[in-house]
């Protein structure tokens, strides 16, 4: 399984911890105020559309909403966020590429600079890691929500570029300018998504053992829970046995 789908799971375990610390709204209320800036209207904007879908999905109140919408475009005063990537590697010689949102660029690369240096890891010039990485829509779908072949020539014919069979999951893969046209016609067929998101797909993986695989999952966990980091990839590849010993020493 890949950095980006362990990841992911291994977040939804811990939702409903993220949820009481607001760490969803967060990022979702500077997620539509930077998509604002492109339109406030959702239907010529497909990054608002996007923020406001999942604005809907986390039950976010439609007037923090709209106020975060309209910062955005300027009809509210508010911060000015802007947004980056930055780059390094983990445990293991891993790629690592955030995506961060911040009023004060400084401090933020210093604080992320510091996590890494903590953590079995070090920040990278730009470009360093990025390469590794593809902007892709993703969908990840449970199996026994809906058969292989019914799946394959649905998303195809929607647009996606591939879909992934993983041992439990199907991995809807899409170019970003599809991956609306995509999660449209998966849930029109009433077909559960578990995660639907544009991100970034690491081209190859690498494999950890036990030691690298806590180290990395605790550098993901704490970059995770920057206030300015929206989203964290990373292409290491941990195997289900070695991820079993590890959740028991977590556990």
């Amino acid at each position: 399984m890949g950095g980006h789908s362990h990841w992911a799971t291994i977040k939804r375990h811990k939702g409903a911890q993220d949820a009481k610390r607001g760490k969803i709204f967060t990022r979702i209320i500077r997620e539509l105020t930077i998509a604002a800036r492109g339109g406030g209207d959702p239907d010529g904007n497909p990054r608002l559309r996007l923020a406001i879908s999942k604005a809907k999905e986390a039950n976010m109140p439609g007037d923090t909403m709209k106020k975060a919408i309209q910062r955005g475009t300027g009809e509210l005063p508010g911060v000015s966020y802007e947004e980056f990537t930055l780059e390094g590697y983990g445990p293991g010689g891993t790629a690592v590429l955030l995506e961060v949102t911040t009023d004060n660029r400084n401090r933020t690369v210093a604080e992320i600079r510091s996590l890494f240096t903590k953590n079995n890891g070090n920040m990278a010039e730009a470009g360093a890691v990025s390469w590794q990485f593809d902007k892709k829509g993703l969908l990840t779908i449970e199996k026994g929500k809906v058969e292989e072949d019914a799946l394959l020539s649905l998303a195809l014919d929607a647009g996606a570029e591939d879909v992934k069979v993983g041992d439990s999951t199907f991995e809807v893969v899409t170019g970003p300018q599809d991956f609306e046209a995509v999660k449209k016609a998966v849930a029109d067929a009433n077909v559960e998504a578990t995660l639907a998101e544009i991100t970034y797909i690491p081209q190859n993986t690498v494999r950890l053992d036990e030691k690298p695989a806590e180290q990395m999952l605790k550098l993901m966990e704490v970059m995770d829970e920057h206030d300015d980091v929206q989203k964290v990839h990373a292409n290491f590849d941990i195997p289900d046995d070695v991820m079993e010993k590890v959740a028991i020493a977590a556990g």
